[in-house]
């Protein structure tokens, strides 16, 4: 008998979950993305290209990856990674610049300095592996 309102709340958490999935989509759409004529591979929900240019199940809320036949999947794959690692020094950029503002003590600052060094160093390289220059 447990296993009756068990089934049922199943149910109820499937069409809650349908739902949150049609509201995202929806408010991607009103963002801008368009709905792709390809499904996800893992939920078969339509995709959706975002301004950005990635592709997105709003389903699975993840980003998915396109590869075209004959193309290296390495270098899809490598392609987001350097874009994600991009972001990820812009945004440690940011951090670190805050630091610096705040810092007095001439010790702290040569070591924030050395960071931000290295951290433009690396930004400059994979904008030059990328072609970017922004």
């Amino acid at each position: 008998m447990s296993a009756g309102p068990s089934r049922g709340s199943g149910g109820e958490a499937e069409r809650r979950g349908e739902a949150e999935a049609l509201k995202r989509m929806a408010d991607m759409l009103r963002q801008g993305a368009v709905m792709l004529d390809i499904q996800c591979p893992a939920c078969s929900s339509p995709l959706f290209r975002l301004r950005s240019g990635e592709i997105w199940c709003a389903r699975c809320q993840k980003r998915v990856i396109i590869v075209r036949e004959g193309q290296d999947i390495t270098v899809a794959a490598s392609d987001i990674l350097l874009s994600s690692l991009e972001q990820t020094i812009l945004n440690k950029l940011g951090e670190l610049n805050e630091m610096l503002k705040a810092e007095v003590d001439i010790t702290r600052l040569r070591e924030l300095s050395g960071l931000l060094s290295g951290l433009l160093d690396n930004l400059a390289r994979i904008r030059r592996m990328t072609g970017r220059r922004h």
